[in-house]
């Protein structure tokens, strides 16, 4: 195994990481509520009177937060994702990341960061069963085909 030290970024993953974490923390002070993905698109799906201003407010920062960070930062400090998945595998995977949220009753965000700060049993479980799927999905794709 080597490491790619071109994309090896410790200094910003760890800001990404604390953004995150502060974001969480603020937004369950100040709502009340857990910063789960999965939980809050689900609620644009059937809202409830008065909820959906917030949720659409989040998901167009989600959208948005990538495009200003472009824009904003210097020159050479993006680098383009790469996928290496067709079209359709990636859209399978993505019904099966939906489709284990609703059976998970939460997404990584929502368990992951604010479940295991809250010291959720249920999250940590969870978190521990997205680990282990992750990393036997990369160990058979990367190992066995």
């Amino acid at each position: 195994m080597t490491i790619d030290w071109t994309h090896f970024t410790p200094w910003a993953s760890l800001a990404g990481g604390v953004l995150l974490g502060v974001a969480s923390a603020l937004f369950i002070l100040f709502n009340g509520r857990v910063l789960g993905i999965s939980g809050i698109l689900g609620g644009l799906i059937k809202p409830s009177t008065g909820d959906v201003g917030w949720r659409v407010a989040l998901v167009a920062g989600l959208l948005v937060s990538p495009l200003v960070y472009g824009w904003l930062a210097p020159e050479g400090f993006i680098t383009a994702p790469r996928i290496d998945a067709s079209l359709g595998l990636v859209v399978l995977a993505g019904l099966l990341v939906g489709i284990g949220t609703r059976y998970g009753s939460g997404c990584t965000s929502g368990h992951g960061v604010c479940g295991l700060s809250r010291l959720s049993p249920r999250s940590l479980v969870a978190t521990l069963a997205f680990m282990a799927a992750g990393f036997a999905t990369v160990f058979v794709v990367r190992h066995l085909i």
